[in-house]
């Protein structure tokens, strides 16, 4: 299909844009995932219409709406409960992929980030995915950690010294200088509706807390002093969520360790950024979102 740009329109996502938007995002990953032969990220059009409803419905969220025609076509999500802001699920309806929807929803949360005086935006994409690694390339983000998504049942091994338990909010100052030491920066917002979702836990270690996590999964990211921290964090996890728990490959260590235990790659994925990056000081697992 053969469009031109001038024909779109973008506008603020509402709640009723979930019935839509779902579909569109799961038909976009499922068509882009089978044609490079990788099992796709939602594993129905109802699980991506829950993911979308849930980025529309929280208040840290930004969202945009693309609209062909007066037909929605594709949207695009900010997500700013950070002074780093993340980027995603970008999705396009496959029927409208060169009407330039991708770049004007990329542009607009973008122009959004540059607006709220973010330092930096990140955002994980396909490895496989040529034409998005592009865009976000012409668009000024830079590469700078490859990923492995991985998938498997958690290992039920313990760590010598180290004790993982939920996650409270008394524990929350520990945990956000703890990502401040690693990343330098915290994600607080994040950690506070994991903790309030049941999701969260710690690893604590010489009576200290030596890592955290808001869930072992694509949506969750943890941050640990050490591999053993980020270990124990795996290991003590009733299951990896979703299509798999994110790992920097460089991260030999701890990548070789997953592997060793049974765990499974996927699916290549790369970390992007454009503004503040510092190269993490520790272990670490990023989110779908950074």
């Amino acid at each position: 299909m053969n469009v031109s740009r001038m024909n779109l329109t973008l506008r603020p996502g509402t709640a009723e844009d979930a019935a839509q938007c779902g579909p569109i995002c799961f038909e976009a990953f499922n068509a882009i995932s089978r044609a490079h032969g990788f099992p796709p990220d939602f594993p129905s059009p109802e699980v991506a219409a829950g993911v979308i409803g849930w980025c529309l419905a929280s208040e840290n969220v930004f969202s945009v709406v693309a609209e062909l025609d007066g037909r929605v076509v594709g949207s695009n999500f900010l997500w700013e409960n950070a002074v780093i802001a993340g980027v995603g699920p970008i999705t396009v309806d496959p029927s409208a992929q060169d009407a330039g929807a991708g770049r004007q929803l990329m542009e607009q949360v973008l122009a959004r980030a540059r607006e709220k005086r973010f330092a930096g935006v990140r955002l994980v994409q396909a490895a496989f995915h040529n034409r998005s690694l592009s865009l976000y390339t012409k668009l000024g983000f830079d590469v700078r950690e490859p990923l492995a998504c991985i998938q498997g049942t958690p290992p039920r091994v313990s760590l010598p010294g180290r004790t993982v338990r939920p996650a409270t909010s008394e524990d929350l100052d520990a945990c956000s200088t703890l990502c401040r030491r690693v990343h330098g920066f915290e994600r607080r917002g994040e950690l506070e509706g994991a903790v309030h979702r049941g999701m969260a836990s710690v690893v604590e270690y010489d009576g200290r807390i030596t890592g955290y996590t808001t869930g072992i999964g694509f949506f969750g990211h943890s941050v640990g002093e050490s591999n053993d921290d980020v270990k124990a964090l795996i290991a003590a996890a009733p299951a990896i969520d979703g299509p798999g728990v994110l790992l920097p490959t460089r991260n030999a260590g701890l990548f070789r360790w997953c592997l060793d235990v049974g765990l499974k790659v996927t699916q290549p994925m790369t970390l992007m950024s454009l503004g503040l990056y510092q190269v993490a000081r520790g272990a670490w697992l990023p989110s779908i979102l950074y």
